[in-house]
Formats: C-alpha cells, structure tokens, sequence
C-alpha cells in the first residue's frame, strides 16, 4: 500500500519520480481499509527536504499511510514559503484542541543543539507535545536533537557538548538482533551523522528501561528503546539522503567556517568525487520496522491509543 498525502506537495512528484507508490485523497476513500496515522512534528530549517525523506522511508512498507505535517505553533520558519506552510501544516496547538490521535508520531532534529533546552524559544510548547504523546500516540520516534530533547524531558538523560563536530558516516553495532526493530539488520551498519552534542551510554544505562539497540564507541548510543513510553530515540539520521552532509559541507565552506571533510563519505576522502550512500537499506529496514510494528500492536480502534 502507498503513503497518502496531498497530490500538490512536493514531496508527492518526487516520491513517484523515484518509484513509491503514493496516492490522494480521493484514492485512498476507495480502498475498505483503515490506514496508519502518521504525525510529522518538523522542526528542520529546510521543511520540504525533511519533509520528502521521512515520506520516502515511511511510504516504503506495503501498508497504506496517512501524514500529517505539523508544526510548534508560534514558531516561523525563513527557509520555507509561508504558503507551503498555510497549505500544508496546521499548528500543534490545533491537532491538540481536537483531540485526534496517531499510531506513530515523528519528532525531527532541529539545528539548536548548542541551545540549552530551557532556552530554546518554543521549549514549553514541545514538552506539551512530549507529554500529549503519552495520551494521543502508539508510538513516537525522536529524531537526533528530537530524539535527545525527549529523552532528557522524559528520562533525565542529559546532552553533552562536544569539543569538535561528529560529521560524517560511522559504523554502528547491531547489539539486539532479537528486536523486532532491528528485524533483518546486518551486526554492523553505518549512519550519517552531524551533531555537536552527545547522548552518553553511562546516562542511558543509569535509567531503568531505556535498551541501546545500536550503538558505536566512537559515537556512542545512536538508537535506544523506551518501551515505558512507547517511545524510540535515534540520534543520528538514517533518513538523510547521498548528498545531505555534502550540502552541509559546501555550506560551511562557502561560508568560511572551520570544518572537516565528512569521515568515511567521500571516496577516497576527496569532496570532489560523488558521495556514495551506504545506509540507504538500513534506513528503510528501521523505518519499516518501526511501521510494522505499530501495525501489529496498535489498537484499531483509535479511541483506545494511549489507554
């Protein structure tokens, strides 16, 4: 089954460019089924590439989807059109005053790392979101700084400020193999990442029930399991695409900024040559599973999610 979103958001032309299977509206009433409610809390500068990577991932599995685009309610962005905002996004504050409820929610990274959480300017507004998905989601997925964000609201696991920016592809540990998550994953993978703080394994091992599911020395947890809250939290960016750090870079190089060419992207370490995407797989292997299971243990009648 395909992802259900409207037929005029861009993410609609390029997904069918590259083969997933999408559908609108009208198509969707025609089919006896009930679909999986997904929420998308994007908290990214850049919406409509966030926006196309995450559908991309989600509309992947053989069941039919439904997203929803949802933004903080009193933050602007400058990197998106006010218009593609208006058309597609309605404010929390909105989805929360009706009541309706997802099977899984989707909490983006947001470039504010170096931010403490209390100072980030809609932070109040985000553990309202925090705390309405213990009531109104089957099952919610933090995001990198998301991820971090509502592990530290709900856990108290802290972030901690690196000396240099992680940036580039790092290989990660399977070290669940029996996780329903992690279901057809090779022992080892690899992941991008960019990030100048850190979740630290020693934090996560002090709360009772958070369980590491991959994890690398060199960056530490990347995806943990907190079953008490429905909830699981990766810091690293499976669903970025083959050219997501290579804009970063030129971006900070066009720009005069220190920094290192990403670890392990380039071939031959050289920012001329064409990255080469090495998690691609591994990207639509957790977000199918993440699906999946929502799909096997949500309620089906959606009165019943977060009871």
């Amino acid at each position: 089954m395909p992802i259900k979103i409207p037929s005029d958001l861009p993410a609609y032309d390029v997904l069918t460019r590259e083969g997933v299977m999408v559908m609108d509206e009208d198509q969707a009433a025609r089919q006896d089924i009930r679909a999986l409610r997904i929420g998308l809390l994007n908290l990214m500068p850049k919406k409509i590439q966030t926006e196309i990577q995450f559908s991309r991932l989600i509309g992947a599995t053989p069941l039919q989807i439904e997203l929803s685009l949802i933004r903080m309610s009193d933050h602007q962005t400058r990197n998106t059109a006010a218009e593609h905002m208006e058309e597609f996004y309605r404010p929390f504050e909105e989805v929360e005053a009706s009541g309706e409820k997802f099977d899984g929610f989707i909490i983006t990274g947001a470039p504010i790392e170096h931010l403490e959480f209390q100072d980030v300017t809609y932070w109040q507004e985000l553990t309202r979101v925090f705390d309405w998905t213990q009531s109104h989601v089957h099952s919610t997925f933090g995001v990198c700084w998301g991820g971090m964000a509502m592990i530290n609201y709900l856990n108290g696991v802290p972030k901690h400020l690196l000396e240099a920016k992680l940036f580039g592809v790092y290989p990660l540990k399977n070290l669940d193999r029996a996780s329903p998550y992690l279901r057809g994953f090779s022992d080892a993978c690899t992941i991008p990442v960019s990030r100048w703080t850190e979740i630290r394994q020693g934090d996560v091992d002090a709360v009772p029930g958070l369980r590491t599911l991959l994890a690398d020395a060199v960056t530490g947890p990347c995806l943990v399991e907190d079953a008490a809250h429905r909830a699981l939290y990766i810091f690293n960016h499976f669903e970025y695409d083959s050219d997501t750090l290579k804009q970063e870079y030129d971006r900070d190089v066009a720009e005069g900024a220190a920094i290192d060419v990403p670890v392990n992207y380039y071939p031959r370490n050289d920012p001329t040559q064409p990255p080469t995407n090495r998690w691609r797989s591994h990207a639509h292997l957790l977000y199918g599973n993440w699906i999946n299971q929502i799909y096997q243990t949500t309620p089906y009648d959606m009165d019943e999610i977060g009871g």
